[in-house]
């Protein structure tokens, strides 16, 4: 039930974005847009109360729960800046706004815009370890609690590789091809 309610909260988060849309360029109705796009957060606290209830009844933890919690998790982090993106193409697209903006390719502006990737990534899986240890706690001492910790470990290493990724930009900048020093060449022969 909980892989499954997974899915519709996905298949919902989809939705809810293109009717907000829609209403928003389309209908031009930017409040009403706003408030369904408003709506998106109420498929997590659905989530997390039938994972909980789940749990309560009795449920042995398992990956699908574990699986809630990140989900969750990510969609805290990640879904505000998703909401964004797609927000600016379709304005651009369908309602004469201004193209999107590119993330930069070189130098320290890289480093800064990987550094605030790592942060978003680094939230969502800070709230998932979060979510995941009040399951933890919430299942006691007497439940199996391996696929969760499982889950916590892998929260960890998300957020060391986005860490990573980013220290990469900021100790290793990469170039500007077209701003780099011309090497100066010796003489012939």
């Amino acid at each position: 039930m909980i892989v499954t309610l997974i899915v519709l909260c996905e298949i919902a988060f989809w939705v809810l974005l293109a009717a907000g849309l829609a209403l928003r360029y389309v209908a031009r109705k930017p409040r009403l847009g706003g408030a369904v796009l408003l709506c998106e957060p109420l498929l997590e606290v659905i989530l997390l109360v039938v994972t909980a209830v789940d749990l309560k009844n009795g449920a042995e933890p398992d990956w699908k729960h574990g699986l809630a919690a990140v989900y969750i998790g990510f969609t805290v982090g990640l879904g505000h800046s998703t909401i964004r993106w797609v927000d600016a193409r379709v304005a651009h697209r369908f309602a004469g706004g201004p193209p999107p903006v590119k993330p930069p390719k070189y130098g320290k502006a890289r480093a800064v815009h990987e550094w605030r990737v790592a942060g978003r990534w680094t939230v969502a899986a800070v709230t998932a370890l979060a979510l995941l240890q009040a399951a933890v706690w919430y299942v006691g001492g007497d439940g199996d609690v391996v696929s969760l910790r499982s889950w916590q470990q892998t929260m960890l290493f998300v957020i060391g590789i986005n860490l990573l990724i980013a220290l990469s930009y900021t100790l290793f900048p990469k170039r500007d091809p077209e701003r780099a020093p011309e090497k100066v060449q010796g003489p012939p022969g």
